[in-house]
């Protein structure tokens, strides 16, 4: 769990630095830390301290650190009008709510496995995966769970005559009647989606969010 610091830089010139608070240098970093470190960059994008070369280079960076260090040389040169407000208390804050865009690439991601199967989150992944960590992580459970149907229906054809496996098959098909639509929805209302009982073979690597 990341700790957040609760010292302020010093400021001079009513100017603050990027991140107000970063984790500690050695602890590892959460999905919500990642969030909040691509938001900040956002803003500094908007702002025109970033072009869009710098802007992708440092959001590449922010999603593949692992721990506090990594995110200081990203902001160091950072600079934003006014001195943040202290945090109450120690803590991770709260992960940025997904923007609109997010949310319904997240969406199509669990709702193109009705028609692609597989395909269609795999591409959602490769295509926004380095862009979001929402959408990456929606994404990856989209695919896990088309993956798992996958199996699930190639190991049927050699276990069809026994009567269990069949049983629990008939309940996966149910399942996937209804939950990509789920997932969908739970997605664009900006939640994080788990399928139930999904093999996850494919897991999310920050360290490959750079590569």
């Amino acid at each position: 769990m990341a700790v957040y610091n609760p010292s302020r830089p010093p400021n001079s010139g009513g100017l603050g630095r990027y991140p107000p608070q970063t984790p500690q240098a050695q602890l590892r970093i959460t999905h919500a830390d990642r969030d909040a470190a691509a938001d900040r960059l956002k803003d500094a994008f908007a702002d025109g301290q970033l072009d869009q070369d710098e802007f992708e280079e440092r959001l590449n960076t922010v999603m593949a650190a692992k721990v506090g260090a990594d995110l200081q040389p990203v902001f160091g040169d950072l600079r934003v009008t006014g001195e943040p407000a202290a945090p109450e208390s120690r803590g991770a804050p709260a992960a940025a709510q997904p923007t609109s865009d997010e949310r319904t690439w997240a969406f199509g991601g669990h709702v193109s496995g009705y028609f692609t199967l597989a395909l269609g989150p795999l591409l959602v992944l490769i295509l926004k995966g380095r862009t979001s960590a929402f959408i990456r992580r929606q994404a990856m459970e989209a695919l896990n769970y088309q993956i798992t149907m996958i199996a699930a229906t190639v190991l049927m054809t050699v276990a069809w005559i026994l009567v269990f496996p069949v049983f629990i098959y008939m309940f996966m098909v149910l399942g996937f009647v209804f939950l990509p639509m789920l997932g969908g929805l739970a997605a664009l209302m900006g939640f994080d989606w788990r399928y139930p009982f999904t093999w996850r073979p494919v897991r999310d690597d920050p360290r490959s969010a750079g590569s």
